[in-house]
């Protein structure tokens, strides 16, 4: 496969299920005047090879792409099908406009199978829909490392509790949002790397997730060059938390920008 010379990501959006600050709660990191604790529910771009991929949709995706100036995807890709990363599918119809042409969106048969039962209206023909809505063209994967428009995309294989889902690997940069454990085979996939982007949802432990502690651990374990955390939840101030990381690791935050020199 051909190598990814150099990758430029985009953290949209860095926060759990209920964004930050949630529905109804006035603790410290909900009212933080600090911007860096503002997060949007999960989602990422990835520029490589003069490709754009977004790897899922979150509910706030028409916000965050106008946000981070967003113009043209090439390609869509799904970690699982869990509602904070794909209920902003509608603003895919956006892009669908602005290329004249079908949205490759790619899963495992689990997550696609969901996503067709979640968003029955995209994918049924109904000629008493008269709204525009998004042309996705559905494309099963595994495991198994592919080639998406000229680009190395390494699918890696995760657990969120006891679902599996998918980090994606690009060059010398992963994304491994939503997990509590790595497998072994999955960790040979994550060896050298620049960049490790990696789920840290709080302090306390939780059952489908690693809380910060588990997640340093397991970056250390990794030993990427850089790590920065996402998928965060309230309990986790930005500056605060920074303040006593390694100093190779740091919280994300919306509309960061990293830029890895490639492989």
């Amino acid at each position: 496969m051909p190598e990814n010379k150099g990758v430029k990501v985009t953290f949209l959006g860095t926060g759990t299920s209920h964004g930050v600050p949630m529905i109804g709660c006035d603790c410290a990191v909900c009212t933080s005047e600090d911007a860096r604790d503002k997060r949007t529910r999960a989602s990422l771009v990835v520029e490589t090879a003069g490709k754009t991929f977004l790897i899922d949709t979150s509910p706030e995706l028409r916000l965050q792409c106008v946000a981070n100036q967003i113009k043209h995807i090439d390609a869509v890709l799904f970690t699982h099908a869990h509602a904070d990363h794909v209920t902003g599918m509608d603003d895919l119809r956006r892009f669908n406009w602005l290329s004249r042409s079908t949205l490759d969106c790619y899963g495992t048969k689990p997550t696609l199978t969901s996503i067709r039962n979640m968003f029955a209206y995209i994918f049924q023909e109904d000629p008493d829909y008269p709204s525009h809505k998004p042309s996705l063209n559905l494309v099963e994967i595994n495991d198994e490392p592919l080639t998406i428009d000229g680009v190395s995309v390494t699918p890696i294989p995760l657990l969120h509790g006891p679902l599996p889902v998918l980090g994606f690997r690009f060059g010398n940069v992963a994304y491994c949002t939503d997990c509590n454990q790595i497998p072994q085979d999955s960790l040979r996939r994550l060896e050298n790397l620049d960049v490790l982007i990696l789920d840290a949802l709080r302090d306390t432990p939780h059952p489908t997730h690693f809380n910060l502690v588990e997640a340093v651990a397991m970056a250390t374990r990794i030993g990427a060059r850089r790590t920065f955390f996402t998928h965060i939840a309230h309990a986790l101030g930005h500056a605060e938390t920074n303040g006593n990381l390694p100093a190779n690791m740091a919280l994300a935050h919306d509309g960061l920008i990293l830029e890895s020199a490639g492989v």
